[in-house]
């Protein structure tokens, strides 16, 4: 059974508020829970790898995946 959280307030910038925002939207979680993930990972020394950072960015962009590769999307290219 998990403990009850606590309620915690702080004041943000708002160039770190919406960087905050950008985050959970990209990832797909809450503010609290980034929030939360960051404290621990400084309560307790913990540091991501760049590849556990890198791992939840892939995917995350859409487009052409053959624009180096496709005539198509190459034409022109340095005219």
């Amino acid at each position: 059974m998990s403990r009850p959280m606590r309620t915690v307030s702080f004041k943000l910038s708002e160039r770190l508020d919406d960087a905050l925002s950008d985050l959970a939207q990209r990832r797909k979680s809450s503010r609290s829970s980034l929030v939360r993930e960051a404290l621990e990972a400084l309560a307790t020394g913990k540091r991501r790898s760049v590849t556990a950072v890198v791992d939840e960015l892939v995917g995350s962009l859409d487009g052409s995946a053959d624009l180096s590769t496709n005539p198509k999307h190459m034409a022109g290219y340095g005219k």
